[in-house]
């Protein structure tokens, strides 16, 4: 829990809930005194491995149980169907024990090159001041990295690994290992270690090593991208919201095709390039705005603010007539 409570957003997370102004106070608190005791690479290797330990490590592991344990249910909730389970054999036992070890692999690279930007340069890789990064910068930076990630993976995915640019080496490998087994929250990591590293770092570390954002903006990056990718990786219908869920639709139909279609992490550059299957994006937020019936309260707010404008010119008339009536003599 001590290792849990070192990372600022997770002690966020696992602490009561307190006033926003006691929140702010906490987390700062808790970030500065963790700066000032801790090497800025020490700090981003043990956020690193408490991300990945418990938003991809635990709930794969809950997946996979669920998949193998209680097939006639898992399969049901599979947009595969029973196609969508994996096999109980040999087969899987090796795919998840190279899902973990990739994960460890690359999250060992990232500190490693973090540690040496900081012996090379005397700085650390992250920015890790004590004070906290502003909303909008976060807000900023989070946005520009999440977008530099859905072009860089589309075509790294699309030309490299499951084309021939870069020969057939890459796109041989990634074929054997991340699409030997259906779609399932493992496929995250259960690739060969080359086109895994190639997808992995050149999509999501490399754009962040050249922005070098605030330590906790990369933090909350790769925190929203590891619970999009273990959620969508997983093959199940039931996964929470239209857009998500659209996202693991696609990543099945990936995964089921053999990788003949679906690229992209979010699916718009598929939509653009008319590589996507099993329902656009765009679908997805028409779906959206359905479910919340966007339309009728749009509709509903306008009839609102005529009435309320309606009612203010009335009642400016009323006042205007009232003033300007004489007043009766005595």
């Amino acid at each position: 829990m001590d290792l849990l409570l070192s990372v600022p957003i997770l002690s966020a997370l696992f602490t009561p809930t307190w006033t926003t102004s006691m929140n702010i106070l906490f987390f700062y608190g808790t970030w500065s005194t963790l700066v000032l005791t801790t090497k800025p690479y020490v700090i981003h290797a043990e956020s690193l491995v408490v991300i990945r330990a418990i938003f991809w490590l635990l709930p794969s592991a809950l997946f996979l149980l669920l998949d193998v344990g209680i097939p006639s249910i898992a399969g049901s909730l599979k947009y595969a169907g029973k196609a969508g389970l994996p096999p109980p054999t040999r087969k899987t036992a090796r795919a998840a024990g190279l899902a973990v070890l990739n994960c460890v692999l690359v999250t060992a690279v990232e500190a490693a090159a973090s540690y040496a930007f900081v012996r090379a340069f005397g700085r650390p890789l992250f920015r890790t001041p004590t004070m906290l990064p502003l909303p909008w910068q976060v807000f900023k930076h989070v946005c520009l990295l999440l977008t530099v990630r859905e072009v860089l993976t589309y075509y790294i995915h699309r030309d490299v690994l499951h084309g021939r640019r870069a020969g057939r080496l890459l796109s041989d490998l990634h074929r054997s290992h991340a699409h030997a087994t259906p779609a399932s929250a493992l496929q995250l990591y259960a690739d060969h270690p080359l086109p895994l590293l190639t997808l992995h770092l050149a999509g999501t570390f490399l754009p962040a090593a050249l922005l070098r954002p605030h330590l906790l903006t990369y933090m909350l990056f790769v925190l929203l991208t590891t619970i999009e990718s273990t959620f969508s990786h997983s093959g199940y219908s039931f996964v929470p919201g239209v857009f998500l869920a659209g996202i693991a639709r696609r990543n099945a139909v990936h995964y089921a095709t053999r990788g003949a279609a679906n690229y992209g992490a979010w699916g718009v550059l598929d939509w653009a390039h008319g590589t996507s299957a099993g329902g656009s994006v765009l679908q997805d937020a028409k779906d959206e705005a359905d479910k919340h019936n966007l339309q009728e309260r749009a509709g509903g707010k306008i009839d609102d603010g005529m009435s309320a404008v309606s009612e203010g010119v009335e009642g400016l008339r009323r006042s205007s007539r009232k003033r300007g009536t004489p007043k009766k003599s005595d």
